[in-house]
């Protein structure tokens, strides 16, 4: 994990590699839960039975419940101390290259790509790579933005 002392410590953090999150494991129970609180009920997710027969051989999780994961994964790769708050600013850029089986394990690899001033703190892109074990392209590429405000 990288952990910047200030708001003026990570200005300077353009270009710096945050290293690689934990394994996180995409069981089929929470493909089952994604799929009910998002409505998206689609056979290739949630009927393991029809999924066999399917494009991926088996059930593969929604691309947006991997994009989801980018929140957990940023917890494990970057903090900032003495900061008021921490938002959440949107996406940019997301792609899903390879898709995620049931029972996989998936993990974050991030880096800094850019600081900006914003009002009040600054606003920080943040380039991240979802990694499966059960796969040799990328799952998800995306460039998450953050705004961190200051005290």
């Amino acid at each position: 994990m990288a952990v910047f002392g200030s708001i003026e410590e990570l200005r300077g953090a353009a270009g710096t590699d945050l290293g690689t999150s934990g394994w996180t494991t995409i069981s089929q129970d929470r493909i089952d839960a994604f799929g009910e609180c998002t409505e998206d009920r689609q056979w290739i997710h949630v009927d393991p039975v029809r999924a066999a027969a399917g494009p991926f051989g088996g059930p593969i999780a929604h691309g947006y419940l991997t994009l989801s994961l980018v929140s957990v994964f940023l917890e494990d790769l970057i903090a900032v101390r003495g900061v008021r708050a921490a938002v959440n600013y949107g996406l940019d850029k997301v792609r899903f290259p390879a898709p995620v089986p049931a029972g996989a394990r998936v993990r974050g690899h991030g880096r800094v790509l850019s600081v900006e001033e914003v009002p009040g703190g600054v606003q920080v892109a943040l380039g991240l790579t979802v990694e499966c074990d059960a796969q040799d392209k990328p799952v998800c590429v995306a460039q998450s933005l953050a705004r961190y405000l200051a005290d």
